[in-house]
């Protein structure tokens, strides 16, 4: 913590990102951390490679998140968020490697320990949760706007405080946000009772794709670019949609499949990404991790290059042991 504090108050120009198709904890972890700094008088760059869920667009200061890093060069320091490896910021990774000081904060056990510095903590609820203890040893004031972005990020993580990285800890720094005015019906609202015509429909071509291994342990639901083109959405719109195909009955492991964008030679229905999603009898961190991914014990994922038949037969071969 003291090192990792010691470079924010360093340098000067501070570049800061968190993962592609982000959730509530990336974006509310970068809000916090870059509003935070601001108030110290630090240039902050804030940057996520995806287009901002909808569910997330009342939060302050949402518009200073960018799709594009400008020039790398400028930066003298990188913070990269709940992100188990650098890679996870997207295609922007090789260029901020380059960056001199590079400072991992994250929350996830199979964090690759990239980066000059790390703050890693499994136990927390949330990088979110991080986040604050650095504010708080910066003796950074939080306003507004902050205990908005941390306490949607710690709410989010933890499904509104009804997964079991539910912490104490979780309910104290959420009670503390709104004491500095973060309002949880409005948080709710927009993240959980507020929903497009248009993510309907695509929820409803969702249900459609759901199958069901013949024990009935494992649920498969499939996303293709066709999908998101018939009902204009974006990936990004999917954000929570599999936590249905897990709710189904028996089930203790769900799985989404996400058929990648063909570009840079792919073929079209040639890669996807891999999301887990377990009931607590699977170790979802462990498996994606078989595939060279990451995450959880309960959420994680990996990609892979595979024809969607080939992918569900792998798939499928995993609900055996389960």
């Amino acid at each position: 913590m003291q090192h990792v504090i010691a470079q924010l108050k360093k340098n000067s120009n501070i570049f800061i990102a968190a993962h592609v198709h982000p959730d509530g904890d990336a974006v509310g972890s970068l809000l916090g951390l870059g509003l935070a700094l601001e108030q110290i008088k630090k240039k902050v760059v804030l940057y996520i490679e995806s287009a901002i869920p909808a569910v997330y667009q009342f939060l302050p200061s949402i518009h200073r998140i960018q799709r594009t890093t400008g020039d790398i060069a400028r930066f003298d320091a990188a913070v990269i968020l709940d992100c188990s490896d650098l890679h996870r910021i997207g295609e922007a990774a090789e260029a901020v490697s380059g960056i001199p000081m590079i400072i991992n904060i994250d929350h996830h056990t199979t964090n690759t320990r990239f980066g000059k510095f790390q703050i890693i903590d499994p136990e927390a609820s949330s990088t979110a949760e991080i986040v604050y203890r650095v504010i708080k040893e910066m003796n950074i004031p939080i306003d507004t706007g902050i205990a908005y972005a941390l306490y949607t990020g710690i709410m989010a993580d933890t499904g509104s405080f009804r997964f079991s990285n539910t912490t104490p800890a979780a309910f104290e720094i959420s009670y503390e946000m709104v004491k500095y005015g973060a309002d949880p019906h409005k948080v709710a609202h927009y993240v959980y009772e507020t929903i497009s015509l248009n993510r309907i429909k695509l929820l409803t071509m969702l249900f459609d794709s759901i199958e069901v291994s013949e024990d009935g342990k494992l649920s498969i639901m499939t996303l293709t670019q066709n999908m998101l083109a018939a009902t204009g959405t974006e990936v990004e719109d999917v954000n929570g949609l599999i936590n249905y195909a897990k709710r189904i009955e028996k089930v203790k492991l769900a799985v989404l499949l996400y058929e990648r964008k063909a570009r840079n030679g792919r073929r079209p229905g040639s890669e996807f990404h891999v999301s887990l999603r377990s009931d607590g009898t699977v170790n979802a961190a462990a498996l994606a991790a078989s595939f060279g991914g990451g995450g959880h014990h309960n959420a994680a994922g990996f990609d892979i290059k595979a024809t969607l038949p080939e992918l569900k037969s792998i798939i499928f071969d995993i609900s055996r042991n389960i």
